[in-house]
């Protein structure tokens, strides 16, 4: 099976993502000024439509090669997109108003390896900064149920699951939404079904939270 990151640049070309942005909920607590990071951005779409309704200080991240050479080969020249090997952020602290994590957390099935990413996003974001989450929920159709069965013993974690193209992906009780964002003040939450990047229906979240202040 490849590695992930393997994976990700070997579909950088072809995959389109689909969990949508919901750009006037965001809206309402991020100004078009405001300095924005979309971390694990992919190819940029999300920076692009982010740009189209006139938000000015764009910044993406991704640890996929592929997917920051597609993402610069837009054209936006306005939106500054680099690659990141390691969890450590390029940006000191307290330097964003508000980070877009579209999916991301999803494509990391370990619980350390998630509050490590959630840890440098705190630590960018400005005091009272926003976060704004979309991602995926547990499921409990047949299918969802039996791929989650198959792999709760290798993964130690039920809702990961592979797929056969090599992706490693989980889907997430409500117990750990909680535990993402409890350092966050709850500004929006709400339940959703997602068409996920493979054409199919999934459970999923949007979350915006502030930063609460230690």
């Amino acid at each position: 099976m490849l590695n992930q990151e393997d994976y990700w640049n070997s579909i950088a070309d072809e995959k389109q993502f689909t969990t949508p942005f919901q750009i006037d909920l965001f809206s309402k607590y991020v100004d078009k000024g405001a300095k924005i990071l979309d971390y694990g951005c992919g190819y940029g779409r999300t920076l692009l439509e982010l740009k189209e309704h006139q938000f000015t200080h764009l910044f993406g991240v991704d640890f996929s090669e592929a997917m920051v050479k597609r993402a610069q080969s837009n054209g936006s020249n306005d939106i500054n997109v680099a690659l990141i090997t390691s969890g450590q952020l390029p940006f000191e602290d307290h330097t964003f108003d508000a980070v877009l994590l579209f999916a991301v957390l999803t494509c990391v099935y370990k619980n350390q390896e998630q509050d490590a990413i959630l840890d440098e996003i705190k630590r960018v974001l400005k005091p009272n900064g926003i976060i704004y989450i979309n991602d995926f929920l547990l499921n409990n159709d047949e299918r969802n149920l039996c791929r989650y069965k198959n792999y709760e013993n290798k993964y130690q974690t039920y809702g990961v699951f592979e797929l056969s193209d090599g992706a490693v992906l989980r889907h997430h009780s409500d117990e750990r939404v909680k535990e993402w964002s409890d350092s966050f003040e709850r500004l929006e939450y709400e339940k959703v079904v997602y068409t996920t990047m493979n054409g199919h229906r999934s459970n999923g979240l949007v979350y915006i939270g502030e930063l609460v202040n230690d």
